[in-house]
């Protein structure tokens, strides 16, 4: 069970080139990347012309033993961490997704959405193809293989044209070649890295830091990256006239110890919590987020207001991602596991609590009435970010716009809904600004907040468009 309020991720991928220990390697890259999804995890390997795999749903940590890793042992490696945002969260959709054609394997992991999947299903369903899951991963190898006639080079390419959304694919051929391919708009991360000269592909630098694997670059919008026997080859395809980095990986998702689009994310949330506070400052006596929600953007807050900074929620590290139910008669117990007050701290005292967003805003209601049952005295919020109007289609689970609570409601009905003293969004303006990007409204998808969608989509589709 899930208690979390908070918009939930996309994907991980990770990917190496021809090392020893590629499948250790590979489990140590995951496990970095676990905070981008959590619902299954795999490992692909090849080796002598064949592509051997593990995985299942869990966490990285349970779904890998020791054996497993032996077992999948050295070559080139891909590894993939999900949060399902086409298809259900069942094995089947588990990744990386590996096809056999024509005596050769090819495995692929995408993190993102495309927002054309149902059109290309139907298009390949009727010219022959036999669908093995209901996930727009699969759709990457079917179209891959038609298109072979072109080369190699050439199927990529030619692929890539035919997809629309947000997307990273990491793949893996049974030659070994490990290839990157990020979108023409350029929504997720991936960067590039190298290990003792072996390199490496990631969608965040901290994976590269846990293995202390140098970073070399971002890839480029539209750009294809292919590692094999002859060194690393890079193609181009046509990228957008415009760049639409999703906002949110600032704001919340990229681990803050990553850097993205060329900027430090702990360092960009602190500039966001200090023109939080320039735009909406508030007397109190101490700032404290909901751990670890907001943590960075309160830091900020704190030293441009000169309020201290106290950690006045306590996080139990060991609550996973399945607990027992709770009954009716505690159904607030799932929030309260989570994070316990310090009423000593609090009683009497007027916060600032920080938080990185408020979607359905039911998690929030829960923690501000347990603070004002243990006497907090006046509570105010501030968000290090606009208020969420909008739906993501390109790879982040945002909920319905009818769910979000701010999408049709006034700030100051949302303040008394949650029971707050007042309320008060970090601007867009604000926010765009403050992340230190070059001409930031030419560079950002921001969608979530204005509603100005970077690539067409059906609006009636869901997640599950697939399994039609």
């Amino acid at each position: 069970m899930n208690f979390s309020d908070k918009p939930r991720e996309s994907c991980g991928l990770f990917g190496i080139y021809e090392h020893p220990e590629a499948a250790k390697l590979t489990y140590f890259g995951l496990y970095a990347l676990q905070h981008r999804g959590q619902e299954s995890a795999g490992i692909c390997v090849s080796r002598n012309y064949q592509i051997v795999s593990h995985k299942a749903m869990g966490l990285v940590s349970d779904v890998f033993t020791m054996d497993h890793l032996e077992r999948l042992g050295a070559g080139s490696a891909i590894g993939h961490v999900r949060y399902s945002t086409t298809g259900s969260s069942v094995l089947v959709n588990a990744q990386p997704f590996v096809v056999m054609h024509r005596k050769k394997s090819y495995a692929v992991g995408l993190n993102g959405n495309l927002v054309n999947a149902h059109t290309l299903k139907n298009q390949l369903e009727e010219s022959g193809s036999i669908f093995q899951t209901t996930m727009d991963t699969e759709l990457f190898l079917h179209l891959f293989v038609k298109n072979l006639s072109h080369g190699f080079e050439g199927a990529l390419i030619e692929t890539v044209s035919k997809l629309k959304g947000a997307f990273c694919f990491v793949m893996l051929t049974s030659r070994g070649e490990v290839i990157g391919i990020k979108d023409p708009y350029g929504f997720r991360p991936l960067c590039l890295g190298q290990l003792n000269g072996n390199y490496v592909l990631a969608s965040e630098t901290c994976a590269l830091d846990l293995l202390q694997a140098k970073f070399i670059r971002e890839l480029d919008p539209g750009e294809i990256v292919i590692i094999g026997e002859d060194g690393i080859k890079s193609i181009h395809t046509p990228a957008s006239d415009r760049r639409a980095f999703c906002i949110f990986e600032f704001i919340y998702f990229a681990r803050p110890d990553s850097t993205i689009y060329g900027h430090n994310v702990y360092l960009t949330r602190k500039s966001h919590g200090r023109r939080l506070a320039k735009e909406s400052p508030v007397s109190a006596d101490l700032v404290m987020p909901f751990p670890d929600s907001g943590t960075y953007a309160a830091l900020g807050y704190s030293e441009a207001v000169g309020i201290p900074f106290e950690t006045g929620m306590i996080r139990n590290h060991y609550v996973g991602r399945t607990f027992i139910q709770p009954s009716q008669s505690m159904r607030d117990f799932g929030v309260r596991v989570k994070l316990n007050p310090v009423k000593e701290l609090l009683r009497g005292k007027d916060i600032v609590i920080i938080e990185d967003s408020i979607i359905r805003g039911t998690t929030a209601r829960t923690r501000v009435k347990t603070l004002r049952e243990l006497g907090v005295n006046r509570v105010h919020m501030r968000v290090a970010g606009p208020p969420h109007r909008f739906p993501c289609h390109y790879g982040i689970d945002f909920p319905t716009k009818g769910e979000l609570i701010a999408a049709n409601t006034p700030i100051r009905d949302v303040t008394a809904a949650l029971g707050l003293d007042s309320l008060a969004y970090l601007s867009l303006e604000g926010l765009l600004e403050s992340t230190g990007i070059e001409d930031p409204e030419a560079n950002f998808c921001k969608a979530c907040f204005d509603g100005c969608y970077p690539v067409e989509f059906d609006e009636n589709l869901s997640k599950f468009c697939l399994e039609r």
